[in-house]
């Protein structure tokens, strides 16, 4: 909890607090632990230290900033204000100012299609959350822009806000209230009543720091600069011991089975030639191979700590470690660079320490093309181990376009029908280039097999997305031919969920993609994100709304399995998912034809609603945008239960 006096938040600890191993609220302009202890905390002597504001705190100095500007032009001449006006029509560009406000609407005729704004609109901060409020501020923690598209869920969210005024006896909107300061660790941020602007806040806008949920004004952070200066300590750390090796360990299993950009058995030899200090192998002393060993080591911490919510100081200090060797493993040619910038793209997945993952994919996206690894005829004459180390690397590129895009609603940086390479093979790093095929142990499948299963699963979701959510394709289309493609795809997650692999790799640790709870959730996610209203079914058939109903209650059940097993990463991505789960079962369960009351009664939607009162819960240590979710779906479930005992009355 930040001091009451904070106006910011330190992206690190404090000095004092980082040596003594103690948890510090990073509030500027010192943390509580030092001016408990009277000491002098290292923020106040620190000119680098980075911090991320309120957003209240900046809309109030925005709105500060034009009371004294008016003022200042009540008192000028007229000619002064002519001379202004026409310097402004050169210098200012619109889209500097829609960044600025958060596409804040400044057009005085324009209306929200959902509310009629009244004579007397209060202002922004004195209304009550919303839905799309909520899904922006979690869509744009990943990018530092503020298009939506359809995919991420932002005109869905529109609708199920309109949908909830059948909570209301007058039918007007459904509103969020009794949102105090005691809410969060920030001064109130007062969002639209309307859910119908609930994502047009920044619930996708603020990942930039694993704790916060509001967006970060870090928009210009250097990935070549340490995040604080390194202490002799850090300097110091090494990478001997059971800890380092048990974060080798879950890195492998974890995130090389999400996105294969190591060679593991290459790795290994460097990490003994350097515990060694072999000074025979100048490669690993080389900048590149020391930015590989401690950005492993960073993820491998980091996603451990989204699984554990335990503190995120050792990942923070060898993603420190790793950025001294930034700029020189770029030197190393094209393909490490991109190996860099795609193990930047696997830490800001859990981390949002540096730059972010938007900028991150679409720069490392643009280098693969550049190189050509989206064509077969690039692969061709190159050795067996070569092309595949090269096919992992660009699929991992692929698998995560996919997930940033499809969140984000954008368009894809790599284009499907510019592929035609073949994806890489489902063996294990040893068996790599092997020039004698052994055979293979059955019940026990390659950790190849789970990253190759999970690229299916992204070219189906970038099917739906160019299928269902394009409003040029679905306008071509008839009735029976929009059946067809649906029905089509569903087929296709039918066929992924039942040949995932089998028996999964079994791993010490807790890896939430090697439990069939985790292929069970994705499935619903997707079954949801294909019936729920798109521009190729705007309207639902009462069947399309069943399906609908259960993709999303089972969804939730599924990732509340996984949440009880202790294999659930809490992270931006899943945050987001269950969100948006969460969304289409309060849409589904609200305009239902029959009677509200008696759906309530036969349905589970109460129940499975309570689960997700828990859920974002627990992801409220982490993001306190949670909490505020919290509350609104509280609210919900709690109309939900009076209906039901008024009418049993």
């Amino acid at each position: 909890m930040a001091p009451e006096f904070a106006v910011a938040q330190a992206k690190t600890s404090c000095k004092r607090c980082h040596r003594r191993k103690k948890r510090c609220d990073r509030g500027l302009p010192q943390c509580r632990n030092c001016s408990g202890a009277q000491v002098s905390c290292s923020f106040l002597d620190d000119d680098r230290v980075m911090a991320s504001y309120p957003v209240k705190y900046v809309r109030s100095l925005e709105a500060k900033v034009k009371s004294l500007e008016k003022d200042f032009d009540s008192l000028r001449p007229a000619t002064g204000r002519e001379l202004d006006s026409q310097a402004q029509l050169i210098n200012l560009d619109p889209n500097d100012i829609e960044i600025t406000f958060g596409n804040q609407e400044t057009d005085t005729n324009s209306t929200d299609m959902l509310h009629e704004p009244s004579s007397i609109q209060l202002p922004l901060l004195q209304s009550s959350p919303s839905f799309v409020e909520e899904l922006k501020i979690l869509s744009f923690e990943a990018t530092a822009d503020r298009h939506l598209g359809s995919s991420s869920g932002l005109s869905f969210a529109k609708l199920t806000q309109t949908v909830l005024r059948r909570l209301n006896p007058d039918k007007a909107d459904f509103s969020f209230t009794n949102f105090g300061t005691e809410d969060g660790m920030w001064p109130q941020f007062n969002l639209p009543s309307s859910t119908s602007n609930l994502l047009d806040s920044t619930l996708f806008s603020g990942f930039r720091d694993p704790f916060m949920c509001y967006p970060s004004m870090l928009d210009g952070f250097s990935p070549t600069a340490p995040i604080e200066p390194i202490s002799p300590s850090e300097q110091q750390v090494s990478l001997e011991g059971s800890q380092v090796d048990q974060l080798i360990r879950f890195y492998f299993a974890h995130s090389h089975t999400l996105y294969p950009i190591i060679h593991r058995e290459e790795f290994n030899k460097i990490l003994e030639h350097v515990r060694r200090a072999d000074p025979q192998c100048a490669l690993a002393q080389s900048s590149l191979c020391q930015f590989r060993l401690w950005m492993v080591l960073a993820i491998g911490s980091t996603a451990q700590c989204s699984v554990t919510l335990s503190d995120e100081s050792e990942s923070m200090m060898y993603y420190n470690k790793a950025l001294e060797h930034f700029e020189g493993a770029l030197d190393y040619g094209y393909m490490a660079a991109l190996e860099v910038i795609l193990l930047q793209v696997s830490y800001s997945f859990f981390n949002q320490l540096g730059p972010n993952t938007w900028t991150l994919v679409g720069l490392g996206a643009r280098m693969a093309i550049g190189l050509g690894m989206h064509a077969s005829s690039t692969y061709e004459g190159l050795p067996v181990d070569v092309s595949e180390k090269r096919k992992r690397i660009f699929f991992s590129v692929y698998m995560m376009d996919r997930v940033v895009s499809i969140a984000l609603g954008r368009p894809f940086a790599i284009n499907e029908d510019d592929i035609d390479v073949t994806p890489f093979a489902v063996e294990n790093d040893s068996g790599v280039g092997a020039q004698v095929d052994l055979p293979e142990n059955s019940f026990k499948p390659s950790m190849m097999a789970v990253p190759r299963h999970i690229l299916e699963l992204r070219q189906i979701a970038s099917n739906i997305t160019a299928s269902v959510y394009s409003h040029r394709k679905s306008a071509s289309l008839n009735a029976e031919q929009r059946e067809e493609v649906s029905n089509s795809l569903h087929q296709r997650l039918l066929h992924w969920r039942r040949n995932m692999p089998f028996p999964l790799p079994n791993t010490d640790a807790a890896v939430p993609h090697l439990t069939s709870s985790w292929y069970d959730f994705n499935y619903y996610l997707h079954v949801a994100m294909l019936y729920r209203p798109s521009p190729l079914f705007p309207t639902l058939t009462e069947p399309r709304l069943k399906v609908l109903a259960e993709a999303a209650s089972m969804s939730i059940r599924q990732v509340s399995n996984m949440h009880r097993q202790k294999c659930l990463a809490y992270n931006w991505l899943n945050l987001l998912s269950i969100f948006t789960a969460t969304l289409s079962l309060i849409y589904a369960t609200t305009v239902q034809p029959d009677n509200l009351t008696s759906v309530l009664r036969d349905k589970r939607a109460v129940a499975d609603l309570d689960l997700t009162i828990e859920l974002f819960d627990k992801l409220s240590v982490k993001f306190p945008v949670a909490g505020k979710i919290c509350r609104m779906i509280e609210q919900i479930s709690s109309r939900y239960k009076e209906m039901m005992e008024v009418n049993e009355e």
